[in-house]
């Protein structure tokens, strides 16, 4: 069985846009696929969830429950527990244990509040 080359008829719709515009394209589409996937995680999270997936983070499993809800305190359950550390992990240069370890303290996070303003 051979398949028919419709190729070119399905790409009628692109064949005029240049690289930038493909380039451009390419991430509005991205755009329209990923957005619904991150509002989910935004308004179905749990505490318990963002245990989970500190831990596979390598968090400590003393720390995440510190974490989890310092977050829940300031507001940032919404952009996940695992990804507040490890944005503040770049923003701070230091590893994903010793940023967890230092939140779990309480250190940092006035810091990682303004990451997500």
């Amino acid at each position: 069985m051979k398949r028919a080359d419709d190729f070119q008829e399905r790409r009628k719709h692109i064949a005029g846009l240049t690289d930038e515009e493909l380039y451009n394209r390419f991430w509005e589409l991205t755009e329209q696929v990923v957005t619904p996937l991150l509002d989910l995680g935004r308004k179905n999270t749990t505490p318990s969830i963002e245990r989970a997936v500190l831990l596979r983070m390598g968090v400590s499993s003393l720390d995440t429950q510190k974490i989890v809800e310092g977050c829940m305190d300031r507001g940032l359950m919404g952009h996940g527990a695992g990804h507040v550390v490890y944005k503040l992990s770049k923003e701070k240069g230091m590893s994903i244990r010793e940023t967890s370890e230092e939140l779990a303290k309480g250190k940092y996070w006035d810091e990682a509040v303004a990451l997500f303003k």
